[in-house]
């Protein structure tokens, strides 16, 4: 059975004969057929971003984008005079994809070849395979989740929000303040399963263990009530961040057992992670038991064994830890913390669960 390819995270599309027909500056139709509106709208619902990499006019080419109510389905479009090659480059830097993820469409065989020479990971699509892209299954993710369908409102709030910070003047933590941020945690139920699938897959900076857990596995550990599959999502006054962060552990009389934590890179600057470890810390004193993290150190991960030893954990023994099971991965360390009362955070509203009984 062949590999699955690598999917694609976003489409650039090329203008004149491609999105729409005609040549905008002489004097072409400049009308979408609506297959293509259909091609564009479905990517979109898929998760799939979409830009634009066009040789216009920026001024005209944008106008009649919106004329034709297409405008907001693109993202850091490139409408200029230079090399496509350089405009789909710029486009996969700024959105911090591998061009391996990035996919381009247009009419002209030479702008084809000239963005394969430079980037020969991104594949390239003629304008006329243009009607049967959501069939391929580069396009066709295995699942849709919440927050894949509104992954473009999500970015579009992220350029807003980083254009503020670019102007802000004054400390950091004012600016945090300004962004009126609300983290909500909470059990995970059947319509969080995926989200909480996806995150594990890939998160990799910030995952405690690098462990990926499938919907099979999490859907077991729902149907026990001795585990927490705990999800966080984020959103400030420019829109949603989605789901950040999943924990998974295990609740003991004397000790629970935090087998799992991953967050988002996106949110390691807002101090996500410190907010959701402070905030187990104080259940857990107020539920009278220690904690105890599973972590394995990766090439990657780095930033996640400052967050626990930030947090308090550390190496020292404790009895508590003869009532954990042996760890079923290797090289899986296991952290530890007698936890204390923790205040609020002083840069987000925090809605989630404040305390549980002891388990037995």
């Amino acid at each position: 059975m062949a590999d699955r390819p690598t999917l694609v995270k976003c489409l650039v599309w090329d203008l004149d004969n491609t999105l729409w027909q005609g040549t905008l500056l002489e004097g072409g139709r400049a009308e979408v057929d609506e297959t293509v509106r259909e091609v564009i709208a479905g990517l979109d619902a898929r998760g799939i971003l979409q830009s634009v990499a066009s040789k216009n006019d920026h001024d005209l080419a944008w106008a009649r984008l919106e004329e034709l109510g297409l405008a907001e389905y693109f993202v850091l479009p490139r409408i200029g005079w230079g090399p496509k090659s350089e405009s789909v480059r710029a486009i996969a830097d700024e959105l911090n994809f591998a061009p391996a993820a990035i996919a381009f469409i247009d009419d002209q065989p030479a702008e084809r070849a000239e963005v394969t020479f430079h980037l020969p990971e991104v594949r390239c699509y003629a304008a006329e395979e243009a009607a049967r892209l959501l069939e391929l299954p580069e396009f066709s993710p295995a699942t849709v989740t919440v927050d894949s369908r509104r992954r473009r409102s999500m970015y579009q709030a992220r350029f807003r929000r980083e254009a503020e910070q670019a102007g802000f003047e004054g400390p950091g933590e004012e600016f945090l303040r300004s962004l009126e941020m609300v983290m909500r945690i909470d059990r995970a139920g059947e319509e969080e399963l995926s989200r909480v699938e996806e995150l594990t897959l890939r998160t990799s900076q910030m995952n405690a263990t690098g462990v990926h857990y499938s919907d099979a596995a999490l859907r077991a550990l729902l149907d026990d009530p001795d585990q927490e599959v705990l999800t966080a999502t984020m959103a400030d006054r420019f829109g949603p961040h989605g789901a950040i962060g999943v924990l998974l552990f295990e609740r003991r009389p004397e000790v629970w057992h935090l087998k799992l934590l991953a967050t988002s890179c996106r949110v390691v600057s807002f101090g996500a992670g410190s907010v959701i470890l402070n905030w187990l810390a104080d259940r857990a004193h107020r539920a009278g038991v220690h904690l105890v993290a599973d972590f394995r150190a990766t090439d990657r991960n780095r930033m996640m064994e400052i967050a626990y030893r930030f947090a308090g954990y550390t190496d020292d023994p404790c009895a508590c830890r003869a009532a954990l099971a042996p760890a079923g991965e290797e090289g899986i360390q296991r952290l530890h913390l007698v936890p204390g009362p923790q205040r609020p955070p002083t840069t987000m509203k925090l809605i989630a669960p404040r305390a549980a009984a002891p388990v037995g």
